[in-house]
């Protein structure tokens, strides 16, 4: 988890991160949306260069990007995996009498399968987390989730434990560093073994971890009470979000980008998920 990109805030001075956090909540749905609509090669690749866009226009680092992906990579290999030996097709691309068979359908599937995840966790981070504070996100999951309060919905406490848990990933990864080089130095050993010693040498980690993270809740509980906070009513904003012109267009884009994926779907230039 040292690489991971949750909660982390990269400052810059982009076009992203002078959007409204709400709009760039509303295009992060949109993206994604935009993203399991894509199913033919050339939407594929229409998605991946709006993506490298994305970051361009967000003045991020490419390599720290391409450096949270890293806790990912385990998941993308598996799921690749499954793609290719468990995809049948028309093309067999291995001899008839191999007992693993391989379809250019399941090579297709997994190009596809890796280009969709990587995507996914490059575009969210960019508007999530690497350009939004934690405290706009704060207030944009609560402004957007405004009309659960009509229904008694807990909406500005929930938006808050979002936010935090968001904040707190970073430290929880940093403080299991931590707990990881101090047990190497009393001599533990995470590497050697199979795979239930390895299990059963996590828990000196997690027992310490899970006892640091309670006591890191129950200092940020007091400190919140030691200041009033007792929730959002009657809670003013030093900072009050407004829409720009800029926002409304940015979205318009978007919707316009899903309608072009759609189209080329619909064209289905070069191979086509089924």
């Amino acid at each position: 988890m040292k690489g991971i990109s949750f909660g982390q805030y990269y400052p810059a001075n982009s076009v992203i991160h002078r959007l409204d956090p709400r709009t760039k909540v509303i295009l992060a749905i949109l993206y994604i949306v935009c993203t399991f609509l894509c199913k033919s090669a050339v939407g594929f690749g229409v998605l991946v260069l709006s993506t490298v866009l994305l970051v361009l226009l967000s003045r991020i680092p490419l390599r720290l990007i391409l450096k949270s992906m890293r806790p990912m990579l385990m998941i993308i290999a598996f799921t690749s995996i499954i793609n290719i030996f468990w995809t049948k097709g028309e093309h067999l691309l291995t001899p008839d009498g191999w007992w693993l068979k391989i379809y250019a359908e399941g090579l297709w599937n997994a190009l596809f399968m890796v280009l969709r995840i990587t995507v996914l966790i490059m575009a969210t981070s960019v508007f999530l987390t690497y350009t939004t504070t934690p405290l706009a996100m704060t207030d944009a999951l609560e402004q957007l989730l405004s009309p659960l309060k009509k229904l008694r919905f807990p909406v500005h406490e929930t938006a808050m434990m979002m936010s935090i848990a968001l904040r707190f990933i970073p430290t929880l990864s940093e403080e299991t560093e931590k707990i990881m080089n101090a047990q190497k130095a009393r001599g533990a050993d995470f590497s050697s073994g199979g795979l239930l010693q390895r299990a059963k040498a996590l828990i000196p980690i997690l027992i310490p971890l899970f006892v640091s993270a309670i006591g890191r809740a129950f200092d940020l509980a007091s400190a919140m009470e030691c200041r009033c906070y007792h929730g959002g009513e009657g809670r003013t904003r030093l900072r009050v979000l407004k829409y720009h012109w800029f926002d409304f267009a940015t979205m318009l884009l978007m919707v316009g980008f899903g309608v072009g994926v759609f189209f080329l779907n619909r064209i289905g230039i070069g191979y086509v998920l089924r």
